[in-house]
C-alpha cells in the first residue's frame, strides 16, 4: 500500500512551499528559458580562457549585472554577490511579493556555497605582482570580499534585508543546503520569508581548473557543447560552471493568505556524511540519505517520478551514484532519471537549487528532461527510467526528488511535491 507524503498532514504554518524562482545559468537567465533550453537540448558550455591556467571549457553566465546593482556596487563586490543579488531580486519580482511593504527584518537569507574568496585573493595577488608584491597595493575591499558571509550579504545590502544572512558551506551539497535551511527557519518562526538557494563564482578562479586537471577530472572534447556528458562511457571529467538559484519559500498559510501562486512544495529531506574519503563517494551512505529523505516525507520510492541526478561526469562519482540509486529503487519502472550539469557543467554551490529549478517545471507540463550527450551509456550508470538525449512525455508528475553531493563526503536530498 503506498504511503501518503507525511508534509500535506502537517498545519499550514509548518508546511514549506516555493512561490518565487531566480536564476541564471549558462543557458538561461530566468526560470523559462532555462527550462525551454533543457527541452530543446541547448548547452551552455563554451571556450573558456583563464591567467595561468590557459584554454578550458566553462559554463559561462551572460545575464544583466546592471538590472539591480550601481557600477559601484559592482566594483566593490563580488562575482557570486552579484549572481546571488540577481537570482534573489528575480525570485520576488517571480513570486508577486509586495515587496515594498515586507518587513525587510522577517526575511531571511540563505545562499550555499562551494567556496568564497579564492577569486578576490587570486585577484589581488595578481594585482600586487605587478608592484613586486608590494602589499602596501592591497585591496581594501579584500576583507568584506573574502568574508563567508558575503554572497548572502550583498544580497542583504542590496535589497534592504534586515533579518538573519548567512552563507552555508556545503561543497556542491550546497545549494540544497540552502533550500532546507531556509525551510527550517521558517518553521522555527525565525523568518516570514526565506530567500534560499546556492550561488557560484567557481570559474573566476583558476585553482578550481588547475586542481580537477590535477585529479584527472577535467573535461576535455573538441565540442564545447558536448564537453559534459556524465553516464557516457567515454566521459573524461567535470566542466567548471558558474550561475546562482535563490528561491522564495513561505509557510503555506502565509502564500494562501496572499493568494500567491505555489510551484511546489517542500515535501521532505535529509543531509548525511560518508566520513571515508576527502573526494571519494560513498554510495552506502548516498543510498542512507536518500532513504532518510523518502522517510521523512512519508513516501515509498516508487511513488517519485523524476530523480535529478547528481552526476558529474567523473568516473567513479557517477557510477557510486548509480549504485546507490539502485539500491533504493532496485528495479522500480515507474522512476525516471535525469541529470542537469550535462547542459550546464558543474555550477558547483548553485548545482542543487539550479538541478531543481529545472526539474520543477515537469509539475506543469509533465515532461521530463534528459540527461544529453551520451553516445555509449556505461554499463555501471545503467538505470531503469533513465531519460537520455530526448524528453520524455510522463502520465504523472507529483514527486521530484534533488540529488547533490559534495566533497568531503557530505550528502544532500530534497523532496518536493506537486502542489496541493
Amino acid at each position: 500500500m503506498p504511503a501518503t507524503d507525511r508534509a500535506r498532514s502537517l498545519p499550514d504554518d509548518q508546511r514549506i512551499v516555493i512561490t518565487g524562482v531566480g536564476l541564471t545559468a549558462p543557458n538561461g537567465n530566468d526560470w523559462d528559458s532555462f527550462r525551454q533550453a533543457l527541452l530543446e537540448g541547448r548547452s551552455g558550455v563554451q571556450p573558456y580562457e583563464i591567467r595561468y591556467f590557459g584554454s578550458t571549457l566553462a559554463g559561462i553566465c551572460d545575464f544583466d549585472t546592471r538590472r539591480y546593482q550601481a557600477r559601484k556596487d559592482i566594483r566593490r563586490g563580488t562575482r557570486a554577490g552579484s549572481v546571488g543579488v540577481y537570482a534573489a531580486n528575480e525570485a520576488i519580482r517571480h513570486s508577486g511579493v509586495d515587496w515594498e511593504n515586507v518587513d525587510r527584518a522577517r526575511v531571511g537569507i540563505y545562499v550555499g556555497v562551494t567556496e568564497h574568496g579564492n577569486v578576490e585573493t587570486e585577484n589581488e595577488i595578481h594585482e600586487i605582482k605587478g608592484y613586486d608584491y608590494n602589499t602596501d597595493y592591497w585591496s581594501h575591499h579584500h576583507n568584506p570580499r573574502t568574508v563567508a558571509n558575503n554572497p548572502a550579504g550583498e544580497i542583504a545590502l542590496n535589497m534592504g534585508i534586515t533579518g538573519p544572512h548567512y552563507t552555508i558551506g556545503a561543497a556542491c551539497a550546497a545549494g540544497n543546503a540552502g533550500v532546507i535551511q531556509g525551510a527550517q527557519m521558517l518553521r522555527l518562526g525565525e523568518c516570514d520569508l526565506a530567500l534560499a538557494g546556492g550561488t557560484s563564482e567557481s570559474i573566476h578562479t583558476f585553482g578550481i581548473f588547475a586542481s580537477f586537471h590535477s585529479q584527472g577530472a577535467l573535461a576535455t572534447h573538441s565540442d564545447p557543447a558536448r564537453a559534459s556528458r556524465p553516464f557516457d562511457v567515454d566521459r573524461n571529467g567535470i566542466v567548471v560552471a558558474e550561475g546562482g538559484c535563490v528561491y522564495v519559500l513561505e509557510r503555506l498559510s502565509d502564500a494562501r493568505a496572499r493568494g500567491a501562486e505555489i510551484y511546489a512544495e517542500l515535501i521532505g529531506y535529509a543531509m548525511n556524511t560518508d566520513a571515508t574519503d576527502f573526494v571519494l563517494p560513498n554510495p552506502k551512505r548516498q543510498a542512507e540519505c536518500v532513504q532518510l529523505a523518502l522517510g521523512r516525507a512519508g513516501l515509498e520510492p516508487e511513488q517519485i517520478d523524476i530523480v535529478s541526478t547528481h552526476a558529474t561526469g567523473t568516473s567513479s562519482g557517477d557510477a557510486q551514484e548509480c549504485t546507490a540509486l539502485r539500491e533504493v529503487f532496485g528495479d522500480c519502472k515507474t522512476v525516471h532519471f535525469n541529470n542537469t550539469k550535462s547542459y550546464i557543467g558543474h555550477a558547483m554551490g548553485a548545482a542543487g537549487a539550479l538541478e531543481l529549478a529545472g526539474n520543477l517545471s515537469a509539475f506543469r507540463d509533465r515532461v521530463c528532461h534528459p540527461t544529453i550527450n551520451v553516445d555509449a551509456l556505461d554499463p555501471e550508470c545503467a538505470l531503469p527510467g533513465l531519460v537520455l538525449n530526448e524528453p520524455k512525455e510522463l502520465s504523472r508528475v507529483d514527486y521530484i526528488l534533488n540529488n547533490s553531493f559534495g566533497m568531503l563526503g557530505i550528502n544532500s536530498v530534497v523532496i518536493v511535491g506537486r502542489p496541493s
